[in-house]
Order: C-alpha cells, then structure tokens, then sequence
C-alpha cells in the first residue's frame, strides 16, 4: 500500500484538496503570529473532522491548504467549518488587530477556491479507465 493511501472501515482513499481561503475585502490582516495560530487552528479541525493538513501557507491577505480529505467530508461543509471556527478563534484572540479592519464580525470572504490534487493527470487517468478489459469490448 502506497503512504499516501488511508483506510477507512469501508474505503481506501487518498483525496488530496488545495483550499485557497481569502479575507474579507483582500485586507491585509494576517500577520505572522495570526498565520501560526490558523495553522493549529486548520491542523486541529483536520484532525476533528477525520482528515490531515499537509501543508500550510499564507499571506497577509489569503492562505494555502494542503487537505488529505477523509472521504466521510463534503467539501462545502469542511471549508464552512474550516472558516466559521478559524474566524471566531481569530476574531476573539486578536480582537485588536482584526478590529482595525473590519467593524463587523467577518475575517474570511465567503467564496473559497478548491481544486482536487491527484497523482496522475486527468488524460492520464481517462487512458486508464479506457484500456479496461471491458467485457462490453
């Protein structure tokens, strides 16, 4: 078994997603202390929610998330979870700082970017599927 493979009772998975999450208005409120904290923060919710942070960045305006998926997540439902709890924690232990950008209790935008990181590539993969020995011929 490959290492990036993971088991579940019923599956074996390796779903890896990139998240892309941006503050409200592109302000430029992250600061290196708040980037260490929203590691944690994301590291401790992908564990929660059965799943792994890979890997972790940012600026001072968007982070990069580096997710094995558990496949018991809907994608939609982790990034809410993801953003709604990093917000209030953030929002809450560096109140004074968020406040200097934003008056109202936001940090994160509300669209998110997500895109699927496989091992192989698409054409790759529909090749694969293709070359089947099918029994339709």
């Amino acid at each position: 078994m490959q290492p990036s493979l993971r088991k579940s009772s019923h599956a074996v998975f390796s779903i890896h997603i990139h998240i892309v999450l941006v503050t409200k208005y592109r302000r430029k409120v992250i600061t290196n202390v708040i980037l260490t904290r929203l590691q944690t923060i994301f590291t401790d919710i992908c564990e929660q929610q059965k799943s792994i942070l890979i890997e972790f960045n940012g600026e001072e305006d968007h982070v990069h998330l580096l997710v094995n998926l558990s496949p018991e997540n809907h994608i939609s439902e982790f990034v809410k979870v993801l953003k709604a709890s990093s917000s209030r924690l953030i929002r809450k232990e560096f109140k004074s700082d968020v406040d200097k950008y934003y008056w109202k209790p936001v940090f994160w935008s509300s669209s998110y970017f997500v895109n699927f990181s496989g091992g192989v590539s698409l054409d790759m993969l529909k090749k694969y599927i293709k070359q089947q020995d099918s029994p339709l011929g």
